[in-house]
């Protein structure tokens, strides 16, 4: 990448984003579900060898350090969250770095992708992120393990879109992968995906509970089938979530889909990123299987509660030449 072509990276993330259309879904095409297949050697070797392959600095770093910023889903999801910290958290998403370094990077209008909260902090997000175009994501259905009454999952997304929360991030239930039992997952995608209305809805596999790469394929493939309109690796809460292998898989299914159907899917890792470096990991899997079209907010997102510190730190190394302690980066 040329000096050039940072300068652009860092301005193209302050123009309008272009909104992809939804994903209407498709019939549950089940020859392709059994079709899917992953070669867990293979996988875990091409996992392997990004972090090591792939490097940017400089000027570089700092661009695609700012495009990591506007794809966060800057998030709380604590048993302990008032009113006040998720009031906090949109101060920090409306402005995600200190003025400042924005000033010395040349940036403006940098923002994060949107701000995800339970369902009974949405009405507190939606009016601290008042005119900002900022959404709100709310995690849903039964979150995390996605195991109350069917009625009342349906029920809480019903109520947090009716909150003014434009995004939903669902949970699936795990037995069905685990069963095999595709049309009933195929069949609560869709009923989720109804409930939503006119809200993008994220699916969560909770993949660190799915059993084998290939259960993460062919989940991947049925809820875009469903018509998930982003697909996403965990909660956070599983004791493993997001993993390079993990992506990977999900992504080449995102790929395929697209090039069977002409329909692009969002990607969301989740979980267990949280350092600067591990973004650009991230963005350049992107960059590599999916392409540019896939490194913007309406198509890749991370679902993080710490990763934008660690990045705001960086930055300031990038504009002073020294590392800060972590408070000189306040969350809100």
């Amino acid at each position: 990448m040329q000096t050039e072509q940072a300068d652009r990276m860092v301005v193209s993330s302050q123009l309008p984003q272009a909104i992809e259309p939804r994903n209407p879904g498709m019939p549950l095409d089940m020859d392709w579900v059994r079709s899917a297949q992953a070669n867990r050697s293979a996988i875990e070797r091409r996992a392997a060898s990004l972090p090591g392959r792939r490097s940017v600095k400089k000027d570089y770093q700092a661009a695609w350090l700012c495009r990591a910023i506007s794809c966060i889903d800057l998030t709380t999801l604590a048993g302990d969250d008032t009113e006040g910290r998720v009031r906090r958290l949109c101060a920090k998403a409306r402005q995600p770095v200190r003025r400042d370094l924005l000033d010395a990077l040349g940036m403006q209008g940098l923002t994060t992708g949107a701000v995800c909260v339970y369902h009974d902090m949405v009405p507190a997000a939606v009016k601290a992120l008042k005119r900002s175009g900022i959404p709100v994501a709310a995690v849903s259905t039964g979150f995390p393990a996605g195991l109350s009454p069917f009625h009342l999952r349906l029920a809480e997304i019903g109520e947090s879109v009716s909150e003014g929360a434009a995004e939903i991030d669902i949970v699936i239930s795990r037995r069905h992968v685990l069963s095999g039992n595709w049309q009933a997952l195929y069949d609560e995608m869709k009923a989720f995906r109804a409930a939503c209305g006119e809200a993008h809805v994220k699916a969560i596999l909770a993949t660190g509970e799915l059993g084998s790469l290939r259960n993460v394929a062919r989940a991947s493939l049925v809820c875009m089938m469903a018509g998930a309109d982003f697909i996403k690796t965990s909660t956070g809460k599983e004791s493993v979530n997001a993993t390079l292998p993990v992506s990977l898989v999900m992504i080449r299914a995102i790929r395929e889909y697209y090039e069977r159907t002409g329909i692009r899917v969002g990607y969301k890792p989740a979980g267990g990123i949280s350092k600067a470096k591990d973004s650009l990991v991230y963005l350049s899997l992107i960059k590599e299987e999916l392409g540019d079209r896939w490194l913007r907010p309406d198509l890749f997102r991370f679902g993080a509660s710490s990763l934008l510190g660690d990045i705001e730190r960086q930055l300031e190394h990038h504009v002073t030449g020294a590392y800060s302690a972590s408070w000189r980066h306040a969350a809100g």
